[in-house]
């Protein structure tokens, strides 16, 4: 049986660069405009107050690559769906001044929700780590104006539009059916539904590990003094790999240094005060770049992801350069210790309880698959 693309897909960093085809610049450029048109909206209007909603929306343009538009109609579906509703429980969480166990009682909520949701629907990249985001920014934002609908449902038209932008190859690929083969690339990619996944312990491991280290960094950045530790709760959830994949230290240590990149990255297009629009600018730049990477090596995208989220919440709530570094850099580091130390437990876990044997219902995730 011949290997599929995915399958032939090369190791290391460097090969996976050189590797992408102009089918994988197609999607990037997709989901970097449907983070820009949205932006570029609520700067016309003077509301960039709104743009992490509309940010956290669009990002649903991330999901759903290179697969077949009857796949990709429930993928992207799926995590639009998650970003609006998590941005809605954020809203929730701000507007009823939600107590700390509360929030963290539905972050606990969320991530396995989205982990499980994710499995079973196979929704590619599986993680939480959007839907994270989007909760814990949004319920950091104050709402004590009544506009907690229009928020809402500015992400919602957001995540719309990452939806049509997601789907709108389907109507060119319609009208040329004939030669649709020799004009555009073909969709490889499989998201099989593994109604198995609700069961599969490994899915279980998956949600437990994320859980508890997302409720350790957030607790030990709130010790330190940081005023709103979401970015110690994400820089966690991002070094965790998603369920049924190797839980190695390598690719543990490839995402924490992606991560602090992204931090360094983010200091350099922070420090001379760009206008809203070239932040708006880095911003597509960033979610072109992820959606380029995330699916090759996950912890060079994660260089992109970084700048794309820290410079969202700045857009949402302005915070002076050096003490939005200096918390990022803090809630980083405790971030990475507690997800390495997630990975390396979860490790040593399965080494004591193995876990069941893969089947075609619930399959490992290979190294080189691994987003």
């Amino acid at each position: 049986m011949p290997e599929s693309p995915e399958a032939r897909r090369p190791e290391g960093l460097v090969a996976r660069l050189r590797s992408l085809r102009a089918l994988d610049v197609e999607v990037a450029m997709r989901a970097a405009v449907a983070a820009a048109v949205p932006l570029a909206v609520l700067v016309a209007l003077g509301r960039v107050d709104l743009a992490s909603y509309a940010a956290f929306g669009g990002m649903a343009a991330i999901f759903g690559r290179s697969e077949p538009y009857r796949i990709r109609m429930r993928t992207v579906g799926t995590a639009g769906a998650v970003q609006f509703g998590a941005v809605g429980l954020g809203i929730l969480l701000s507007v009823t001044q939600a107590p700390l166990a509360v929030e963290a009682i539905s972050l606990g909520v969320v991530i396995a929700v989205v982990i499980v949701v994710f499995n079973t629907l196979g929704v590619t990249p599986s993680g939480p780590l959007f839907a994270v985001f989007a909760v814990l920014v949004c319920a950091a934002q104050p709402v004590d104006d009544g506009s907690g609908w229009m928020r809402w449902g500015i992400a919602g038209m957001a995540a719309a539009f990452a939806w049509l932008l997601a789907m709108s190859g389907w109507l060119l690929r319609h009208a040329v059916r004939a030669r649709e083969a020799a004009i555009f690339k073909p969709l490889p990619r499989q998201a099989p539904l593994r109604p198995l996944a609700a069961i599969d312990p490994r899915v279980w491991l998956n949600v437990v590990q994320n859980v508890l280290a997302a409720l350790a960094a957030g607790g030990i950045a709130l010790g330190l003094g940081i005023g709103h530790p979401y970015w110690a709760v994400v820089a966690a959830i991002a070094v965790i790999p998603p369920a049924r994949a190797a839980h190695t230290a390598q690719r543990a240590v490839h995402r924490v240094i992606g991560t602090a990149i992204g931090v360094g990255l983010t200091g350099l297009v922070l420090w001379p005060e760009p206008p809203v629009w070239a932040l708006v600018l880095v911003i597509a730049i960033c979610q072109f770049a992820a959606e380029l990477l995330v699916g090759r090596h996950y912890g060079a995208a994660l260089v992109f992801v970084t700048p794309l989220a820290l410079t969202v919440a700045h857009l949402a709530a302005p915070t002076p350069l050096p003490a939005l570094l200096g918390d990022r850099l803090v809630e980083t580091v405790v971030g990475a210790i507690i997800g390495v130390a997630a990975v390396l437990l979860a490790r040593r876990f399965v080494e004591h309880v193995p876990m069941p044997p893969p089947t075609a219902a619930t399959p490992s995730i290979r190294p080189m698959e691994e987003p």
